[in-house]
Formats: C-alpha cells, sequence, structure tokens
C-alpha cells in the first residue's frame, strides 16, 4: 500500500526547506554583490544570483527525510536505496559543478567542453547500479529498442546525464523558465513513478517538485532571483538520473523534445546565441535578427511580453508532457495486457 501522507512530507520539506532558505539566500547574495542584471527588463535591474543552491538544499533535505523514514519509520518498503543514495550522489556531484561554475562567473568560468565532460564523472554512481549494468539497452521513440551491451551502463548513462544537465542550460534566460520546464517535467516523471511503483523515483522528483515550486515564487516575473547553472545542471541530472533508476528512458527522451528542438537552433549561430530579447519601450521582447532559440521564434510569432513568452513555452513543454504520457500509457497497458513487464525498457 502506499503511503501518500510520507510523499506528502517529502514533498513538504523540500518546498518549506527551499522557500524558508530563499529570502535569507537573496538577502545574502545582495550584500555579496552576486548578482546578474535582468536583460529582459528596460532598466536591467540587479537580481540575487545562483538561486539554485537553495533548490539543491532543499532537495537533499526532502531525501534526507524519505531515508529517515524509510529506517526508523518503516515506511517504503519497496524502496531500493542503493540506486535511490546513487542518483541522489549524482544529482549533488552536478549541482556542485553548477555552483562552482556560478562562482567563477558566468561565461568566464567553466568552459563548454567541461561542462559536457565532468557530469559524466559526476553520473559514476549509477554507472556502476546492478540493474544498469544488466541493462542492455533502451527503446528509442518511434523506433524500436537497441541492444548497445555493456555500452548502456559504461557510455550511454554517462551521455545520458551530461546530455540531460547541458540540455536543461539551454532553454534559459527569461523569468520563470527554467524552473517551470523542470517542475513539469519532474511532474511527468512522478506520474510514470508512481504507476511502475518506482518508490525511488518519486522521492527524487517529489523533493525536485517541491524546491523548484519554492523557487518559483521567487523566480516568476519580476524575478528577485536566478536559477543559475547550480539550478539547471542538476534539474536536468535529476530528470536523466530518476529515468535511468526507474528504466524509464524513452520517457526521458520524449520530454526532451524541445530542449532538441533549441539545440538545433542555438547550432546555427554556433551555440553563441542568448535567449534574451530586446526589450521595448512598451514592455514586449522583440526577437533578434538571427533566430538562436526557441523563445526567439515564440518573440517573432507577436508582441509579447516577458510573462506571456515563457507562458507559451511552458504550455508547448505541458503539450509534449501530455503526450508523452498518453505514449507511456498505450505502452504500458498493452505490455501489462500481455502480461509482460510494465513500462519502459
Amino acid at each position: 500500500m502506499v503511503d501518500y501522507f510520507s510523499f506528502f512530507i517529502v514533498f513538504l520539506s523540500s518546498f518549506a526547506s527551499s522557500y524558508i532558505i530563499l529570502p535569507f539566500f537573496i538577502h545574502r547574495m545582495h550584500m555579496r554583490r552576486i548578482v546578474g542584471r535582468d536583460m529582459n527588463k528596460l532598466s536591467h535591474p540587479e537580481v540575487a544570483e545562483m538561486g539554485g543552491t537553495a533548490v539543491l538544499l532543499g532537495f537533499v533535505f526532502s531525501v534526507m527525510m524519505a531515508l529517515f523514514f524509510h529506517s526508523h519509520l518503516s515506511q517504503f518498503p519497496a524502496l531500493d536505496l542503493v540506486a535511490l543514495l546513487a542518483a541522489m550522489l549524482t544529482i549533488v556531484l552536478v549541482g556542485l559543478l553548477g555552483i562552482i561554475d556560478d562562482l567563477i562567473g558566468w561565461k568566464k568560468g567553466i568552459r563548454q567542453y567541461q561542462h559536457a565532460l565532468i557530469p559524466i564523472f559526476a553520473a559514476l554512481p549509477l554507472v556502476v547500479l546492478p540493474q544498469t549494468i544488466g541493462n542492455t539497452g533502451v527503446d528509442v521513440p518511434f523506433f524500436h529498442f537497441f541492444n548497445f551491451g555493456i555500452y548502456y551502463s559504461i557510455i550511454l548513462v554517462p551521455l545520458a546525464v551530461t546530455g540531460a544537465s547541458n540540455a536543461a542550460n539551454m532553454i534559459a534566460g527569461l523569468n520563470g523558465l527554467e524552473a517551470g520546464m523542470g517542475l513539469l517535467n519532474a511532474l511527468a516523471i512522478l506520474i510514470v513513478g508512481l504507476v511502475l511503483g518506482e518508490v525511488g523515483v518519486v522521492i527524487l522528483m517529489l523533493g525536485l517538485m517541491g524546491a523548484l515550486l519554492a523557487f518559483l515564487f521567487f523566480n516568476w516575473t519580476p524575478a528577485k532571483i536566478f536559477p543559475g547553472d547550480s539550478l539547471t545542471l542538476m534539474m536536468g541530472a535529476g530528470i536523466a538520473s530518476a529515468s535511468i533508476i526507474g528504466n524509464m528512458e524513452k520517457v526521458g527522451l520524449m520530454l526532451f523534445f524541445l530542449y532538441f528542438i533549441e539545440l538545433f537552433l542555438k547550432a546555427r549561430t554556433k551555440m553563441q546565441s542568448e535567449s534574451f530579447g530586446v526589450v521595448q519601450t512598451d514592455g514586449t521582447l522583440k526577437s533578434p535578427e538571427k533566430i538562436g532559440s526557441l523563445t526567439h521564434v515564440v518573440m517573432r510569432m507577436g508582441k509579447f511580453t516577458e510573462k506571456q513568452v515563457v507562458l507559451i513555452i511552458l504550455g508547448m513543454q505541458g503539450v509534449v508532457v501530455l503526450v508523452t504520457l498518453l505514449v507511456f500509457w498505450l505502452n504500458f497497458t498493452q505490455t501489462t495486457a500481455l502480461g509482460l513487464a510494465g513500462g519502459f525498457i
């Protein structure tokens, strides 16, 4: 029997801890002059940076709460403790990479190739998991199952972590956009985890969702704090890690559909384009001459404010989430009817 109350406490502990930390954190960031300019506002106000640090702390606290429930209150009996700790360690290591990058300086810190390489080492706890080593392939959306043998664990798992981490860092730069996208993706993984009975996945996503929701209260336009790489990198790693330990890689791949489009658009400008718009006197955002982001595509569709651009993109991601869940459910019901193990491989 699923103890929904314990799950709720995990979510609440994440939300409450992040929500309590953030005002203090914002104040300290301004005192330390760790701030950035909001480029989508006419006045370009200074905004506190490194908001992902508070999200990471809230996330870790919620997982610790779940571990306490499991060890001392005999909750979550189906929890795979090793898998949960491995995923948590990977997420925390990637989050620390983001914090270091934020501290060193935006665009002046860790280089792009280092962004790609360092999460590979952070993925090692997932690489050595028994279920990861025992897995040999992945079901690619709209194609079929590909068997990679041992290369699944030693190559695909690290690539998935670094790919998802850096992808979550691409559609960014507007108030509420990064956290909103992450919240929708985490909700989709949470639903799939509940259906499949993957307790570790549910705990990870509840912890991530609670912290992201608290963060959105301070990051929604006009933002009081920016996420920084400390949020985007750990958010992507969280989605990838949960997908891997829950054996639902196909779900994770489908959720990143818009990020693949963003990668294509960014590649057109040799990865030099930013997602910002050109602020007009009426508060709307105008796309730069060369489109280099999904945000620019939306800006070309009409005269939209920053909030409207964000809501449109979140709506697009909402459609991606719904399609992903529909495909998952059709697959799940079909495999269940055939007497096979439900879910995606």
